[in-house]
């Protein structure tokens, strides 16, 4: 009978050996990425895998063990990542993992198990291995395999190349770099941001321990006029891939063209690197804004769906529930605000 195996991910070189050869391999999977997670949260990383420990790894599903007093515990796959794939090396080892993983849960002592795969058989998943829709996104990407001027004529006319050619008419300084100082003027304006969009805010020492864990992977890139910034996103470089992981704005700035121009440089420098893919994340199916954005500017999109077992119906909050929380916090003065960071880890 086929076993189950339990490894550390940060110690078990197999992993990261997996990972440098596996096509669907992302910097969420990674142990810097895992790392920062458990220096900032304290959450436990683990990869679940059919290979023995003397074998050579040839599949593994990686998860964090959330355990929250005020969420409950959990096992995700992987916190805070917009996907991340299983990854197997044949078709039969993936229902083989998530049987194992069936029964492997009941040892657990947590509430579920969930999965956040980027690509994955709906069917198989929620008939055969009896998992259950969690969640549903959008998810962008944009192929940067076209030279530039393709690119730049993929952009919308009047929503960003016009954009782009205002924030070139007004001079927008461009910065990139993951220094202390660029790393502050970044989570300045991401409180801002968070604010306004009436969610909670990670902490600062996210941010740090992501810089410190990913080195020159990491990248924050601002734009500013003077002194002032105007936008920043900071980007996440794994193989032949640059993620878009978060950006930020200042609202009174956004006729300069901030963001458009910033994605524009960010393009080219993915272009220089000789990447092939910019993943633009996951948006909410409701935030049109954010959708309309990414499809702006050339990227292609699908339905991106989380799954949890056991198959319990997930309590979520109302629409007006919601609206109310967002009202709430986006009217909260910044210093009372920013202390909503201590309550990220249990979002996870």
């Amino acid at each position: 009978m086929t076993a189950l195996y339990r490894i550390d991910p940060l110690q078990d070189a197999r992993w990261d050996e997996l990972l440098q050869w596996h096509p669907e391999a992302s910097v969420f999977h990674t142990p810097a990425w895992l790392e920062s997670l458990r220096r900032t949260y304290r959450y436990e990383p683990v990869v679940f895998t059919t290979c023995a420990p003397a074998e050579q790894m040839s599949n593994g599903i990686a998860f964090c063990r959330v355990d929250s007093w005020l969420t409950g515990s959990r096992l995700v796959s992987i916190p805070f990542a917009d996907h991340c794939q299983p990854l197997v090396s044949t078709p039969d080892e993936l229902p083989c993992l998530l049987a194992l993983l069936r029964l492997h849960f009941e040892n657990e002592d947590c509430r579920y198990l969930e999965l956040r795969p980027l690509v994955l058989d709906a069917d198989g998943l929620e008939g055969n291995a009896n998992f259950t829709k969690s969640a549903a996104f959008y998810y962008h990407g944009l192929d940067l395999r076209p030279d530039l001027d393709t690119l730049f004529n993929g952009f919308h006319k009047s929503c960003v190349q016009r954009k782009i050619r205002r924030a070139e008419r007004e001079g927008l300084a461009y910065e990139d770099g993951r220094s202390e100082a660029l790393l502050r003027q970044f989570y300045r304006l991401l409180i801002q941001t968070r604010r306004r969009h009436g969610v909670p805010t990670q902490p600062l020492a996210w941010f740090r321990n992501l810089a410190d864990c990913l080195g020159e992977a990491l990248k924050i890139r601002m734009v500013c006029q003077g002194e002032r910034p105007v936008a920043a996103i900071l980007t996440l470089q794994y193989k032949n891939r640059l993620v878009y992981k978060y950006g930020a704005s200042d609202a009174a700035l956004h006729h300069l063209g901030g963001m458009p121009v910033l994605f524009w440089r960010t393009i080219q420098d993915a272009k220089r690197l000789g990447l092939e893919e910019l993943d633009l994340g996951r948006s909410d199916v409701e935030d049109r804004g954010l959708i309309d954005f990414k499809r702006h500017l050339g990227a292609a999109h699908f339905q991106l769906h989380y799954y949890r077992y056991p198959p319990r119906p997930v309590s979520t909050a109302t629409g007006w529930t919601k609206s109310l929380a967002s009202k709430m916090c986006a009217r909260l003065p910044i210093s009372i605000y920013a202390a909503s960071s201590c309550f990220y880890r249990h979002l996870g």
